[in-house]
């Protein structure tokens, strides 16, 4: 144990507390607000409604308090427990490449995070989401997503993984700028890629039919100036309940893609409130904003890792003997402890994200019918089972979207 041991416990018991502070709050506060619909939406949402949805919260919200604790031991199992230290040292052992050792060690680690994980996303799927009628997936469907998931994970991560190691150990002192520079062109890379290649390994794309709903939404896009590869029904309904239409790729590999839950739920006009809601992300570069930040923090965690790097402190305050000091190494326990001293970034994204929002809703009112966008968000907000109470201060810190009451404030005082 070194200083650096300390600040890494007290960092860790800080946004461990703080975390489970809010959502106790959280919890207490939409517990407290069930008995009543609040006064903005009693014409809009019946009181069953409202109450399904501080229930649904409430179950979440003990599921997540489950969910750090198991996150908490499992960091400190890797990292002042000694897991890391053992997969690296039993690696290291095995195989005669410092490359593959340090690939096969980070991957043993992952793999049993990943492992970990499934006991609680068998309960959100089978048991919460059941119990409130969201899931529609079956247990063949899970295994097959989830398999799905770790082999493209395994097919994509682990090259990825091999050469930003093969640059961290050849280039050189600027390492870092060239494994940042790598990192954010597969990150383009992908979110390219993502509507043509990824997307359709788990979902079926299905091209709108011609009729209103298309004609409604091309007039929109012609009226805003906005070109798309296409628009595209979405077989969500398959895995879930909930609803929600998204933009995905990027440049002239642009998709619209809407749920087929949302389509059957919302009416034509407050499916064009929500697309040019969606837009509105667009025409203010939302986008390339949240892009430029991720650089801009990636460039500057990476610079951090430059330097720690060559810090002996570094890897014996987070369990790895100096013996086990390797640049695969330094970029595993930085992954895994950052999080906790960056932990009070999270309310300033959360800031940006929800000023987005409002200027996204600000254009789709003026592009779109804003009584429209209301109803819509009210049916989705029904339909999803969101809580129409959260606490003011939880909300703040994670919510990347305004709570209802306020969102549907601000867009009331739009021209309807």
């Amino acid at each position: 144990m070194n200083t650096f041991t300390v600040l890494f416990i007290c960092a860790l018991i800080i946004s461990f507390g703080v975390e489970y502070w809010l959502a106790k709050r959280q919890s207490n506060y939409v517990a407290k607000h069930r008995a009543a619909v609040p006064e903005a939406f009693k014409s809009r949402v019946s009181l069953e409604a409202h109450q399904k949805a501080a229930d649904y919260t409430i179950a979440k919200g003990k599921l997540g308090d489950v969910d750090r604790i198991i996150s908490l031991l499992a960091l400190l199992i890797l990292t002042l427990g000694g897991g890391i230290n053992l997969a690296f040292a039993s690696w290291a052992s095995l195989v005669e490449s410092p490359l593959i050792a340090g690939i096969a060690a980070t991957a043993t680690i992952f793999l049993s995070l990943t492992i970990i994980e499934i006991p609680s996303s068998v309960y959100q799927t089978f048991v919460i989401e059941e119990q409130f009628g969201f899931n529609k997936s079956t247990v063949q469907q899970f295994v097959k997503d989830h398999i799905l998931q770790l082999v493209l994970g395994a097919a994509i991560g682990l090259p990825l993984l091999a050469l930003i190691l093969w640059v961290m150990d050849n280039i050189g002192a600027l390492w870092w700028l060239w494994a940042w520079a790598i990192l954010m062109s597969f990150s383009l890379l992908m979110s390219w890629l993502y509507p043509t290649v990824i997307a359709p390994l788990f979902n079926t794309f299905t091209p709108m039919q011609d009729g209103s709903l298309k004609n409604r939404i091309h007039g929109l896009l012609e009226r805003c100036g906005f070109n798309s590869q296409g628009i595209f029904i979405m077989d969500g309904s398959k895995r879930s309940g909930h609803g929600n239409a998204y933009f995905t790729g990027l440049g002239n590999n642009k998709r619209i893609v809407f749920f087929d839950n949302l389509v059957n739920s919302l009416d034509e006009e407050e499916l064009e409130a929500v697309l040019a809601h969606e837009l509105g992300h667009f025409k203010h570069k939302h986008v390339i904003k949240m892009l430029i930040a991720t650089a801009i923090m990636s460039l500057a965690g990476f610079g951090v890792l430059g330097w720690l790097i060559d810090q002996d402190w570094f890897y014996t305050g987070l369990g790895v003997a100096v013996e086990q000091k390797s640049h695969a190494a330094a970029l595993l326990l930085f992954m895994l402890a950052s999080p906790s001293f960056t932990f009070f970034l999270q309310p300033v994204s959360a800031y940006f994200q929800r000023k987005f929002e409002f200027e996204a809703d600000d254009f789709a009112a003026n592009n779109a019918d804003a009584g429209k966008m209301i109803s819509g968000l009210v049916k989705l907000y029904e339909e999803n089972a969101s809580t129409l109470t959260p606490d003011p201060l939880y909300s703040a810190f994670h919510y990347s979207h305004p709570p209802a009451a306020i969102r549907i404030a601000h867009l009331e005082i739009k021209p309807q």
